[in-house]
């Protein structure tokens, strides 16, 4: 495979922002799956924007879309470390699952995946009507533990079909049949659920807030439910498919009456197996665009509204990256400020046509590849790239926007820092 180098013209230059003194840049960027974390990538991106000016503020603000790799890049803006809790995977198996706590022990994250994701089942055969995401309940139990006032729960990864029905468990729901008696875990219980004892939720589970990060619109069931849409990838074959969207369907009929909230049609209940649907119904959670979710936990935007430059980025940029991704939250935020300044992204291939860039408010798109290229050599000199790539970007845009940089190597002058905008 190759890849080849691809640009987008940049914009007019913007209003420069109020207020004089070095330039501030914003390096905001997703993760390069398969080579760099988030908090890498803008590690090699703040490199380079210091390397072209020494002087400037430089805020480094991994990204991530609300699915894997959100609360690493949660845990590196907050510059606090992981913390574990025993729990089980998706068919019930012992496993430690990482969660996060915000430094001021407001805000706590759950990542799915870590307890119940697919890559951690992945050495047995697949089983779509048993995999659950219990141990992501038990893991949620603990960040409630924590004493945290709002929790996020990551979702993406999933290996089960369970409408959240595991989490509920984990947190202390008990799910019975019609006979009273407790239904096992995962899509199979799920088809015999009558009724839902809530004595022993756990007792913080109602005070706090649950925000849910989500990046599809599928509903709960159906043609475009979750069974359907994501179920295969999960193992299911076409008539475990059937079996798990009426399974979805007996399930939004039991929150409906025990929890009078109607789920089914709810734009993005169909997410991580139909995880939303339970979490709605019961914890009054609320679904939120992952990458939106985000910046507002990183504080992205107070920092955007102060920015000369912000440059994000990803491994591919593409038609999905401007339609609720990393890039398209970060253009959005910089679009709110009065100043509107350039959003640059640096990625892996560039693919999304310059016309389609600029409509989201992308100034310009740059490929960290020198020409063309076989991937695994790529791969090998991203972080080296992006710091070159970084570097020659800052000097284009501070250069146009008429702020002085510095001589290599040299500090940078207040008095000299910008002509007027």
């Amino acid at each position: 495979m190759s890849s080849s180098s691809s640009t987008t013209a940049p914009t007019s230059v913007p209003t420069a922002r109020p207020g004089g003194g070095p330039p501030r840049v914003v390096v905001a960027p997703d993760s390069f799956k398969g080579s760099l974390s988030a908090a890498e990538v803008a590690s090699a991106v703040a490199d380079g924007v210091r390397s072209a000016a020494p002087g400037a503020h430089v805020s480094e603000l991994p990204m991530a879309d609300g699915g894997e790799g959100t609360l690493d890049a949660l845990l590196a803006v907050w510059g606090v470390p992981a913390r574990e809790v025993a729990t089980v995977d998706a068919i019930g198996r012992p496993r430690t699952a990482r969660y996060g706590v915000s430094r001021d022990g407001w805000l706590g994250v759950v990542e799915l995946a870590e307890a119940s994701g697919l890559p951690h089942v992945g050495d047995v055969v697949l089983q779509p009507l048993r995999a659950h995401t219990r141990g992501t309940g038990e893991a949620a139990a603990a960040v409630l533990d924590a004493g945290v006032g709002e929790v996020i729960v990551c979702l993406g990864g999933s290996a089960s079909t369970d409408g959240g029905a595991g989490i509920l468990t984990g947190l202390g729901v008990r799910l019975l049949d019609e006979h009273g008696l407790p239904v096992p875990d995962g899509g199979e219980g799920l088809a015999r659920v009558a009724s839902l004892d809530l004595s022993g939720l756990h007792p913080r589970a109602r005070e706090v807030s649950w925000r849910l990060a989500v990046d599809v619109t599928n509903p709960l069931h159906g043609e475009r439910g979750a069974a359907h849409v994501f179920g295969p990838q999960k193992g299911a074959a076409p008539a475990d498919v059937a079996f798990l969207d009426d399974a979805l369907r007996r399930w939004a009929g039991v929150l409906e009456r025990e929890a009078g909230f109607p789920v089914a049609d709810v734009p993005g209940t169909g997410a991580a197996g139909g995880v939303p649907a339970g979490l709605l119904a019961v914890l009054g959670a609320q679904l939120e665009p992952g990458a939106r979710l985000v910046a507002d936990a990183i504080g992205l935007r107070d920092e955007t509204y102060r920015a000369d430059l912000v440059i994000t980025g990803e491994g591919s940029f593409d038609s999905q990256s401007v339609e609720g991704k990393v890039a398209d939250a970060v253009a959005a935020l910089a679009a709110e400020a009065l100043h509107r300044p350039p959003v640059v992204v640096l990625a892996g291939r560039v693919l999304l046509p310059a016309e389609r860039a600029r409509a989201a408010g992308i100034a310009a798109a740059f490929s960290i590849a020198p020409g063309p290229v076989e991937l695994e050599e790529l791969m090998g000199r991203t972080r080296s790239r992006l710091t070159d790539l970084a570097a020659t970007v800052t000097h284009l845009v501070l250069a146009a926007r008429g702020q002085a940089l510095p001589a290599a190597g040299g500090p940078f002058d207040d008095a000299g820092s910008r002509a007027s905008g």
